[in-house]
């Protein structure tokens, strides 16, 4: 299609754009937005998760000390007291006969990696989202120039039927029809105004500042960025690649499968070995001597026996998980396709309306220059001339939004491909300084 080319998507693609505030905008979104904030934090958890099922390899242990003083007595009624001071290690280690332990560090791993892709995948809609707001923004102040230029035209309009009218030359009704082109025309400015400042508020938001310090360079855009060449598009297999909600899906879906061997392993006997070291002796002193030394060491077997069916039905329920995981993986797989084809087309009707829409102005133009060259020599009604004027005045609104959508389509085609993770700048932990 026409706006497209089948080159590889760069790393940065709101680079093409061409527009230095929308290189620092969303460079700041990508270090201070409160939404990637979030997901590193997850994603620290998910570590975390990761080095506590590691540990599972290893022995564990605990160090003891103990001091008892007994009272007994005996049968002639005397009583003694005795001292015990003891202290001692023990150390106990599971052996992963059947795979238990190795399958909870895989699902953690899994799910370190899936947490990892859902902090990609949120850096892919930070950014887009930033570039959206800052077209917006652009967008709408263009549009307000545009309805301030017609404004001044029916104005003038008004002006000029307001002279002819008191000259004799026209009728009252001229007047008023001129009087109400005017007020619909002032009527879309606070509108428009209103709609670009939502945008800048929206964008501090996602650069991490309070809406009321919106960026000043984004707030005196007037003309929405546009990438000029076509956009690198790649194909199909480059997409799912890039794409990190299919590869969290497909992470989340290994991670199920490994619980599925976690829940098989309770179904088995777990083996500790268990060792222990001790001194203990009657007098503090002795404590070290030969005789105070002390050991154990041996095998513990441990079987909650499957009776009441509570372990099988956590194997069920685990191969349950990992079949919605499937089904979720193909659906994020179809769903990447899905978006892709959607802002294509969309964004190739955009381009059609765009280019459309500019040759209705451009002819606009000329047929209400040609009436009021016409309506001056008496060649023309007053009517024609108002007609021609409104003709370009909802022309050249028109294309406004037209261009205003263009711009929204070419980002949700770079949303829809999946980039703009690959050389991300590492997540602050704070908010931005202003």
């Amino acid at each position: 299609m026409a706006g497209v080319s089948p080159t590889p998507l760069p790393d940065k693609w709101w680079r093409l754009f061409d527009d230095p505030n929308v290189d620092r905008l969303v460079e700041q979104a990508l270090v201070h937005n409160t939404d990637l904030r979030v997901a590193a934090a997850n994603l620290q958890r998910a570590r975390a998760v990761l080095s506590e099922s590691r540990a599972g390899l290893l022995p564990t242990g605990g160090a003891s000390a103990e001091y008892q003083r007994q009272r007994s007595t005996d049968l002639t009624g005397r009583k003694a007291d005795t001292d015990f001071f003891a202290t001692g290690y023990d150390a106990s280690y599971e052996v992963d006969l059947f795979g238990g332990v190795s399958r909870s560090i895989q699902a953690a791993r899994a799910d370190e990696q899936a947490a990892q892709a859902q902090v990609d995948a949120a850096r892919v809609s930070v950014a887009a989202e930033t570039a959206r707001a800052y077209a917006s923004a652009c967008s709408f102040a263009a549009q307000v120039a545009v309805a301030r230029d017609t404004v001044k035209l029916q104005s003038d309009t008004l002006g000029l039927t307001q002279r002819l009218f008191d000259a004799g030359r026209g009728t009252l009704r001229d007047v008023d029809r001129a009087s109400v082109l005017v007020e619909q025309a002032n009527a879309q400015l606070p509108v428009l105004e209103a709609e670009r400042r939502a945008s800048l508020y929206a964008l501090a938001v996602l650069t991490g500042t309070p809406p009321a310090e919106f960026d000043a360079a984004a707030a005196s855009c007037t003309r929405a960025p546009e990438a000029g060449a076509p956009l690198p598009v790649g194909d199909g297999q480059a997409l799912l690649a890039r794409r990190p909600d299919v590869r969290a899906a497909e992470r989340t879906l290994a991670a199920d499968i490994a619980r599925v061997g976690v829940a098989t392993a309770d179904l088995y006997p777990s083996i500790r070995l268990l060792g222990s070291v001790s001194l203990g002796a009657s007098k503090l002193g002795d404590i070290g001597k030969p005789q105070s030394f002390g050991f154990s060491f041996g095998p513990l077997i441990s079987w909650n026996f499957p009776l009441n069916g509570a372990a099988r039905a956590r194997v069920r329920q685990a191969q349950a998980d990992a079949t919605g995981s499937l089904a979720s993986f193909d659906g994020a797989v179809l769903r990447a396709l899905q978006e892709t084809e959607q802002a294509l087309a969309r964004l190739g009707g955009a381009i059609q309306r765009e280019a459309a829409l500019r040759r209705a102005v451009a002819a606009s133009d000329d047929a209400a220059r040609l009436s009021r060259m016409r309506f001056d020599y008496g060649a023309d009604s007053f009517l024609q001339l108002l007609d021609a004027e409104r003709d370009r005045a909802s022309n050249r609104g028109a294309l406004a939004q037209a261009t205003a959508d263009r711009a929204d389509a070419q980002i949700t085609v770079f949303k829809a491909l999946g980039g703009g993770w690959e050389t991300a700048p590492p997540i602050a932990d704070k908010p931005a300084q202003r």
